[in-house]
This record gives C-alpha cells, sequence and structure tokens, in this order.
C-alpha cells in the first residue's frame, strides 16, 4: 500500500489538525455532557414545554389582546364612579352628614313635631321656622328619595367592592396596559428566553451527540505525555520482559548490530520520548540461538521499554503519536509472555511501515509506503474479539479477523539494527502513547 497520493490529496488529515480535531470534539463531548446534567438545562427544558404550550400561548394572547372594557372590574368601577359623581347621590351623603338633618330627625321624635302644621306657631317661633323650611327643601327631600333605596344600597355595595383589596389589585391588572409584564407567566418567559441565550444550552441545542460514539464508548486506561524524567518514576521499564525473572531481560541479539542499553539511550525532554541510536562500540549480552546468552561487540547501542509489570490489557485501542529517523528499525508493538501472540502497530524498517499480527504461528499484515515517517503520526489500532483494525491517522490501513490473539498484552518500543542493515544513528521519538478500553 503507497500512501503517498493519499496524503497529498488529503485523505489522510494531517496530524496537527487531526490532534486538534480529537481535542475539539472531545472538550465538546465533556462540556454536552455537563450540561446535560445541568440544572440550567433542567430548567430550561420545564419552562420549553410550557412556555410553547397552547394554553400558555392562548393565555398570553388573552391577557395581551382582552379590552379592560370588556372586564367585570371596568364595568363595577364605572359604575361605582358614575354613582359617585350624580349630583343627587353627592347631595344625599351632604345632608346625611349635616348638622342640620340630625337636629330635624332629633326634633321629629319630640312633641314639638306636631307644631310644624299649626301656622299660627310656625310663625311666632324661628326654630320652627327653621325646621318647617328644611322639611320643604331640596335637601330634605333628596334625603328622603334616596335614604334607604335600592340606588344608595347600591352605590354603598359598589363602594365596599372597589375598596376591596383583592378587587383592588384585580382592577389595577386589568386597567394596566402592560399587564403582561406583571405576570408570573411573563417571569417565566423571560427566563426561558434568558436560558435559551445562555452559551451553554445554545451549544448543548446545536450540538449532535451521535459524533461523540466514537470515544464516549471509550475509557481511558493508559496515558502517557512523558512528563517524568526518571524511568523509574514512569510505566516503563528497559529491556525484554520474560515470564521467568531470572531470565536476563537487557539483551540484544547476536545477528543484530545495536546492544540494549540498561535505558541509558532513552530520554524525555519537553514531553517527548527519545529512544537514540547511537553509533558506539558497546560490549553486551546477546542471545544466540545455538550458544545461548554469550557476550557480543557491538558497533551501536539503543534500548527498548515495555510496560509489562505495569499495564497489560485485552482488547479496546491503542494510539501512538510517533516519528523515527535512521536507517534503522523502530516498531511500538503488543507483546505477550510467550513469544506469541505478537502485534505490531507500527514497525518502520528503514524502507517501508509494516503492521500485522502473529499468532499460532500465523503471520498477516501489510506493508506500507508513501508516509514521510521523519513526521509525526499516529498510529492505532483497534482489537475487538472479532477483528484487528489498524489506522494512520483517520485512515484505516489494514484489517484482519484471523488469529485474534485472547490474552493481556503490554506495550514496547524499540529500535534495532538488523545484520542486513548498514546501520546508522537514529532517534525514535514518541509524543504520547494512551491505551482505551471499552
Amino acid at each position: 500500500m503507497n500512501l503517498f497520493w493519499k496524503s497529498l490529496f488529503g485523505k489522510i488529515t494531517p496530524t496537527a489538525r487531526l490532534e486538534k480535531e480529537e481535542a475539539d470534539l472531545i472538550e465538546a463531548m465533556n462540556r454536552y455532557r455537563e450540561v446535560e446534567k445541568s440544572v440550567e438545562l433542567a430548567e430550561y427544558k420545564t419552562l420549553f414545554h410550557e412556555v410553547k404550550s397552547s394554553d400558555f400561548i392562548e393565555r398570553k394572547k388573552m391577557l395581551q389582546n382582552r379590552k379592560y372594557k370588556d372586564t367585570e372590574e371596568y364595568r363595577v368601577s364605572a359604575k361605582y364612579r358614575k354613582l359617585e359623581k350624580a349630583p343627587n347621590i353627592q347631595l344625599y351623603y351632604q345632608v346625611l352628614k349635616s348638622a342640620v338633618l340630625e337636629q330635624f330627625m332629633e326634633f321629629k321624635t319630640s312633641s314639638e313635631f306636631e307644631d310644624l302644621s299649626d301656622k299660627d306657631k310656625v310663625s311666632k317661633s324661628e326654630k320652627l321656622q327653621k325646621f318647617k323650611h328644611f322639611e320643604h327643601s331640596k335637601e330634605y327631600k333628596t334625603y328622603t328619595r334616596f335614604h334607604d333605596s335600592f340606588i344608595i344600597k347600591e352605590y354603598e355595595q359598589l363602594k365596599s367592592k372597589t375598596a376591596d383589596p383583592e378587587f383592588k389589585a384585580r382592577n389595577d391588572f386589568w386597567s394596566n396596559p402592560h399587564r403582561w409584564k406583571t405576570t408570573p407567566e411573563y417571569k417565566k418567559e423571560q427566563r426561558f428566553y434568558e436560558l435559551a441565550k445562555n452559551p451553554d444550552i445554545v451549544f448543548f441545542l446545536k450540538e449532535k451527540p451521535e459524533r461523540f460514539e466514537k470515544f464516549e464508548r471509550l475509557k481511558l486506561s493508559f496515558n502517557d505525555e512523558f512528563k517524568w524524567n526518571s524511568l523509574d518514576k514512569s510505566h516503563w521499564n528497559f529491556g525484554f520482559h520474560y515470564p521467568n525473572a531470572r531470565l536476563m531481560g537487557n539483551h540484544s541479539f547476536a545477528n543484530e548490530k545495536q546492544a540494549n542499553n540498561f535505558g541509558q539511550n532513552v530520554s524525555v525532554d519537553n514531553g517527548i520520548l527519545r529512544i537514540a541510536t547511537k553509533h558506539e562500540k558497546i560490549k553486551a549480552a546477546a542471545w544466540h540461538p545455538t550458544k545461548g546468552f554469550i557476550e557480543n561487540e557491538f558497533s551501536f547501542s539503543s534500548d527498548i521499554l515495555q510496560t509489562a509489570d505495569k499495564f497489560r490489557q485485552r482488547g479496546g485501542v491503542f494510539r501512538a503519536k510517533i516519528r523515527c529517523t535512521g536507517n534503522i528499525n523502530h516498531a511500538f508493538w503488543l507483546g505477550a509472555d510467550n513469544k506469541l501472540p505478537h502485534i505490531n502497530i507500527f514497525h518502520f524498517d528503514g524502507k517501508c511501515i509494516k503492521v500485522g499480527n502473529a499468532n499460532r504461528n500465523v503471520v498477516d499484515g501489510i506493508k506500507i509506503k508513501g508516509i514521510n515517517t521523519s513526521q509525526f503520526f499516529i498510529y492505532s489500532l483497534i482489537w475487538t474479539s472479532k477483528e484487528l483494525v489498524w489506522y494512520i491517522n483517520d485512515f484505516e490501513v489494514y484489517r484482519t479477523a484471523s488469529n485474534i490473539p485472547n490474552t493481556d498484552m503490554y506495550m514496547v518500543f524499540n529500535s534495532f539494527i538488523t545484520q542486513k542493515q548498514k546501520g546508522t544513528t537514529g532517534a525514535f521519538e514518541v509524543d504520547w502513547v494512551r491505551a482505551y478500553q471499552y
């Protein structure tokens, strides 16, 4: 497989852009789930159903459009004001409160009252003349006409009704042309509009949560961004891993040109792990297929790192952001206690990238060209019970459903030089490595 043209024409998303897109997606996902649990969103949803309901809309329309003149409050108030302004009724209440009426009503209960019918007595008495004049006055006639009348009773009822605090509140409400703004419903509506402009809620309503599916199914189980400065403070050990602790892990192979150097060729700088392959003569242990461990002199040194004692996982997703230099081998792979299974997530042999799976003495995989390995790319493996799928950035490069491992496996980074290679210096650099579980 040659990915040159796919990379050139954008079939493979550039690493920096892919990282940003994924970071933005994860940030959006986390924000979405936080907003989803928020009190504000719950309030918004409740208000939405209320404010958008037909009952609410109809009541708002009625409160805004109903004319004050069409209300019972207006009719009562208008009638009261009309009676209150009526001259006869005004005169009645003036007379009712007057001293002359009080005196006359007291006089009516006296024996002298009969003298009012005697003209001679009236002509001789100022008192009788005064009361006689009042008896025939407009004021007294108005009093007698209206006292205990239906209209006065009605007026008093209206007066009492309009003075009632509850009626006054209703009347003030209906007489207010801006009455809608005084209602609890208006406050709810305004709160709804306020929440509708809330940046988090706007974001939530516009977001499509289905685009989070890729990451929501995953739980981060391992993450190393290489902030450490010492191997013993990290997730990694140098050397190969063997179930038998008595077997020496830090060795090379007799058919290789580099000595693995006890982690001394490993460094971390600015958050980047670096395994350096150096040109130097060094004596070290080497495994020979017939002689076992022998001391060998090597022309190069390098290193191997693995997580066998600190992290293993069966299935899931394994990802690393990698670049490398030098006409040598650099590899990111998964290993187990036995030689097999073995999964190459990334293996650069100095010419091309290899990915694949070796299990039960069956090897499958693919060679990939057209990728500039001196630049950072993200190499991923998706491992399920049914298949293994490899990606470079967001582009699928290989898939197999054969010989799927069924054991916990650990991660390994290493650089090495085969006998067939001339050998050069080089570097294997990892910006970050992560593992996820489903």
